[in-house]
């Protein structure tokens, strides 16, 4: 997922919304303490030593191509001073901005914002990436520092009523300067911008929007870095290995080495993705130690001690509530979705109300063949939610003839990256790829690839990080270490995240179909952010807005079981055989199987993400009501099924505690594009260059410097019907 928030404000502004807050949440990792602990101090005096050495890497350009980071260089030392110094840097060519006696003209303003800034932004891209990625003790101490900072920082530059003043002269006389459309948009998007950060609020209720601002950002990151410790603290031990019949001889040896890291040798530790469900969850036929997993993934920030992040979101959403009705709204979801292509609250809830009965009854249909497997099997037992990835492999198994076992030896990473997603590509778009082994890195996993536009030329840079690792959040993500840019010249580096379990030394990486359908997806982010080609960095890549941001990574999807792809990257990791005519077959039929499951628990973490921000700030529940709310709202909602828990809950729920607050709703929003492209590029001939030139030149590359739905028109030729989201979900 994008990391990247959208809005025609400076470099820096945006990575404030998109990395601070964070998404996918999605967006930071680790616990930390206060700003004036001793990790704090110690970080703060090593980086004034750095300074005084004049040794900090972020305050020369890297000396790389691309302007890569120098990651062999960057040590925690460098940071402190870095921010400060970028901090400061920047408020200086503001207030230089603000205060010059030349009259306001797109040049000295505009532009000049989007040019400040970008020290901090060097060090705020690393930072906020490593954070996620690759974090320690130290960046979590100075990520809970830098929180209120940064908050200040940014309300700094928007709350400045002379900068505003000048923005506000232009954007009256907007259409007499002769500006460009691009221009003419930025001029636009930094207006609405600046006033939806409460640029036209008098003083007193500036220093209350200051005050909200600093707290929330230092309860968001408390909250990330919340989730990742907890679910490092609560991975499941496992003491025999006959618990674990069912696992492949691979993960067994993944978790023995797991407990053997954490001092408990003999045993075996199943880590805990951030989702509701867990990955052994399909495999283990110890019905026990199912239950022992899924509830204590359902119980992470909510059962008590110092990683409870119960209290932490009520404050949150009471903020939040706050905020916007002091900015002239009824509440948070409202705020947030008049700038999205949804437009408002009730356009979102129309959408889920429409889905919901459907989803719940194709659910409830599963339920039913999944109880009668039971059944069948003299189970004397109802099904219960630890039971449905089990029985489901086994209907899977039993209905086409084939299980995730069967698939993972022709899914080796290797394979699935090279032969398959880049092999789209190229076949697509035309571009290359070739291995960087000359550039550092800052794990010893994460790989580089150059890639190079169809004329031969350099495009960008590739950064695949596809392992997990005990510091580094859940999820996947993408996220641009440098945003392309004609102002700046600034060509893209993006990079992938994936948390694919790592197999024991010399074993390979072999996937499930879900992992390589998360590849291919991250993926998309990725082209979306090398294709871009715009003039303003606030414009860049996936700077759109938060429902149409997943839109063309989840089209780019299709092509993991697009026939000619999918045989050209499914061989079997030992034989390169390819995968078997009469199984590829038995996949491609399967694409609805489970369907209802996958859209319940989809649409009840929406559900209550929106039940959460469409409240007032009189009506936000106390830490303690919290989850009975979360059960009140599904239930509400008609979507509540004791078989199906929400894909997230509210005490892990790091989308919305990040950048798709309100916003959850996006990916079944951008699905409904993505469902009728997937049909435009099925009619007119699938994985053809011509098609890949028109969707690159009339969408891809345009980031957010047009309007998001008038890009899709020029691409699709109309308005999208939601038609072709219902087929493919089994909906209709």
């Amino acid at each position: 997922m994008n990391v990247f928030a959208r809005g025609a404000k400076s470099v820096g502004i945006l990575l404030l919304a998109g990395l601070l807050a964070a998404c996918s949440g999605e967006n930071p990792a680790a616990p930390g303490e206060d700003g004036d602990s001793q990790d704090a101090q110690n970080v703060q005096s090593e980086s004034m030593q750095a300074d005084a050495a004049g040794d900090n890497p972020f305050f020369l350009a890297s000396p790389h191509d691309f302007a890569y980071p120098p990651f062999d260089q960057i040590g925690n030392e460098h940071y402190q001073a870095a921010f400060e110094r970028g901090m400061a840097e920047q408020i200086a060519e503001v207030d230089a901005i603000a205060s010059q006696q030349a009259e306001p003209d797109f040049d000295n303003t505009i532009v000049a914002l989007e040019l400040s800034g970008q020290l901090l932004n060097r060090v705020s891209a690393v930072f906020f990436a490593l954070s996620s990625a690759h974090t320690n003790d130290e960046i979590q101490a100075l990520q809970q520092q830098l929180a209120p900072e940064l908050a200040a920082h940014y309300d700094a530059i928007l709350l400045n009523r002379e900068l505003f003043a000048r923005i506000s002269a232009l954007h009256e006389g907007r259409d007499e300067l002769g500006l460009d459309a691009e221009s003419h948009r930025l001029l636009e998007r930094t207006h609405i911008d600046f006033v939806r950060a409460g640029a036209a609020l008098d003083e007193e209720q500036q220093q209350q929007l200051r005050e909200m601002n600093a707290r929330i950002a230092v309860l968001q990151t408390q909250f990330s870095q919340n989730v990742l410790n907890e679910v490092n603290d609560v991975a499941v031990v496992v003491a025999s290995r006959e618990e674990l019949a069912g696992l492949d001889e691979a993960a067994i040896t993944a978790a023995a080495n797991e407990a053997e890291e954490r001092g408990l040798a003999g045993q075996f530790v199943l880590p805990l993705l951030n989702t509701s469900g867990q990955p052994p969850l399909a495999s283990l036929s110890d019905r026990e130690l199912r239950q022992r997993i899924l509830q204590t993934s359902l119980s992470r920030g909510s059962r008590g001690g110092e990683y409870d992040n119960r209290e932490l979101f009520a404050e949150v959403l009471r903020l939040r509530a706050e905020r916007a009705r002091l900015l002239g709204y009824d509440n948070h979801a409202a705020y947030v979705l008049e700038d999205e292509t949804a437009g408002s609250v009730q356009a979102v809830n129309e959408r889920l109300a429409e889905l919901v009965p459907a989803a719940v009854a194709n659910a409830r249909r599963e339920a039913a063949d999944l109880q009668g497997m039971i059944d069948a099997a003299d189970g004397d037992f109802a099904l219960a939610a630890w039971d449905w990835a089990y029985y489901t492999e086994l209907l899977r198994a039993e209905r086409f003839n084939f299980d995730e076992s069967q698939l993972r030896p022709y899914f080796e990473l290797d394979n699935v990256l090279l032969r398959g997603i880049f092999y789209a590509a190229e076949e697509l778009f035309g571009i290359s790829f070739a291995e960087r082994f000359d550039l550092p890195v800052y794990q010893e996993d994460v790989r580089v690839f150059e890639v190079f536009d169809v004329t031969g030329e350099p495009l960008a840079l590739f950064i695949a990080d596809f392992y997990a690792r005990s510091n580094k959040r859940g999820g996947a993500w993408m996220n641009a270490y440098v945003p392309q840019s004609h102002l700046l010249g600034n060509r893209p580096v993006v990079a992938n995240h994936l948390n694919v379990t790592k197999p024991p030394q010399g074993e390979p990486t072999l996937l499930t179909f879900d992992e390589v359908n998360t590849a291919f997806h991250e993926f998309g982010h990725a082209l979306h952010g090398m294709f871009s080609d715009v003039r303003y960095p606030s414009f860049s890549g996936t700077r759109v807005p938060r429902d149409f941001v997943e839109y063309p990574s989840q089209v780019y999807e299709m092509w993991a079981t697009w026939p000619e792809v999918l045989a050209n990257y499914a061989v079997h990791h030992e034989s390169g055989e390819p995968m078997p005519q009469e199984l590829l077959e038995r996949v491609l039929s399967a694409q609805q199987f489970n369907q209802g499951f996958a859209t319940t628990e989809y649409l009840a973490a929406s559900v209550i993400d929106q039940a959460l921000h469409q409240l007032a700030p009189e009506q936000v529940p106390d830490a303690d009501s919290l989850m009975d709310f979360e059960a009140a709202a599904l239930e509400q909602a008609g979507i509540a099924m004791e078989e199906i828990p929400p894909r997230y809950r509210i005490p892990y729920f790091s989308h919305i505690m990040g950048g798709y607050s309100a916003g959850y709703y996006s990916y079944i929003w951008s699905e409904v594009l993505d469902a009728d492209s997937v049909r435009w590029f099925e009619e007119n001939g699938g994985l053809l260059r011509e098609n890949g030139v028109h969707f690159r030149s009339s969408l891809l590359s345009r980031g957010g410097a047009e309007d998001a739905m008038t890009l899709f028109r020029q691409f699709r030729g109309r308005d999208a019907d939601i038609n072709a989201l219902l087929e493919r979900r089994g909906l209709n």
